[in-house]
């Protein structure tokens, strides 16, 4: 199996499933003498962390993180940095019902039609438990990153309800279950949720990530464009179904005039840009504005509610899945994305100072 690794300079492999011993990844590319330790990833981990709300699977997960390797007194060495989370609350036995049967919208039937075998217990190396590993790698990305540069997620619509976004406050962002800007709307998801997970359903869900302080210059064309990347790095994230930077798809109902970031000349001699329609990036360059990426996520396809499909003897079956699951995966997914931006940013950073140097003009 292939395409278990992501990234150029600062580069980064997962490995493990969902119902397996421990899962873990190992990160390459980082440069010696960065200070680094576990309380440092585990603050992310517990971000994403599950069991830690009504809304999010039961599952109990400590997702304890151990640094196996590339750190010593307290800094990166230079070498890889390998990374251990155990599985500690894996209950197989709930997917004995369904080990030879095709949950629809999920990867079981792709899964068995490529490779021949599965592992049926919680989706295998399909399931989003790997995306720990990512949260884990984008926590080292932040030191590549150093303090200059912020990234900030949030959740901005359930279902068909999207937020206001002049009602807009990150601050309330870690007041609620759903890392949402908006008060209003989380009261609202609340109730709905609740009727969502009590139906036996699930519902997809919305979310932006926005990073700032990057530098100008980020990105390599014209198949490395910064903007390539982070729609390549959201699109492998678990249930994602699009992306769009910036103005993104609404972009098409826009004039040319309106669409166009327009410029002044700041009072530094630098230049100002009017609007952020292009979402920090131009011909796949970063332009020192905030970078700006939304991404949907499907609705979670292991649900309660019988649905048709068939099994791997070509038999017609009815399917519910039991078992502990998010009524809306969309909620964990904000850290995720928060550590895939950062992940690109820290590969396009190094990139460019391996090729222009530190003392480059554009940093």
């Amino acid at each position: 199996m292939a395409g278990n690794s992501f990234g150029t300079l600062f580069r980064y492999t997962t490995w493990g499933e969902s119902h397996g011993p421990a899962i873990g990844c190992v990160v390459d590319g980082v440069p010696p003498r960065l200070p680094l330790a576990a309380p440092d990833i585990q603050h992310w981990l517990d971000r994403r962390r599950p069991g830690q709300s009504k809304f999010t699977t039961q599952r109990r997960e400590p997702d304890h993180v151990r640094i196996l390797s590339g750190v010593f007194d307290g800094l990166t060495t230079g070498a890889p940095i390998s990374l251990l989370i155990e599985n500690v609350d894996a209950r197989s036995k709930d997917y004995g019902a369904i080990k030879d049967q095709f949950r629809p919208g999920h990867a079981d039937y792709t899964y068995q039609a490529k490779y021949g075998i599965r592992d049926y217990r919680g989706g295998g190396r399909a399931s989003a438990r790997e995306t720990a590993m990512r949260v884990a790698a984008g926590a080292v990305a932040r030191k590549v990153l150093g303090d200059g540069i912020t990234i900030l997620g949030a959740l901005i619509q359930i279902g068909a309800d999207r937020i206001d976004r002049s009602a807009w406050d990150w601050n309330e962002v870690e007041k609620n279950p759903f890392w949402c800007p908006d008060a209003g709307a989380a009261t609202r998801w609340e109730r709905l949720l609740t009727e969502i997970r009590k139906n036996g359903s699930s519902l997809g869900a919305v979310i932006e990530v926005v990073a700032s302080g990057v530098p100008v210059g980020l990105g390599e064309p014209v198949y490395d464009k910064l903007d390539a990347d982070l729609a390549k790095a959201m699109m492998s994230i678990n249930a994602v179904k699009g992306v769009e930077i910036g103005a993104g798809f609404g972009a098409a109902e826009l004039s040319g005039e309106k669409n166009a970031d327009e410029m002044r000349l700041g009072n530094d001699g630098r230049p100002v840009f009017l609007s952020n329609n292009a979402g920090g990036i131009l011909g796949g360059i970063s332009t020192g504005q905030d970078i700006v990426v939304r991404f949907a996520v499907k609705p979670t396809s292991s649900i309660l509610t019988p649905r048709r499909s068939i099994d791997r003897f070509g038999n017609e079956v009815e399917i519910s899945t039991k078992g502990r699951h998010d009524p809306c995966v969309g909620i964990r997914a904000v850290p995720v994305g928060e550590a895939m931006l950062a992940i690109v940013l820290a590969d396009h950073l190094l990139r460019h100072r391996a090729t222009r140097g530190p003392s480059s003009g554009s940093e």
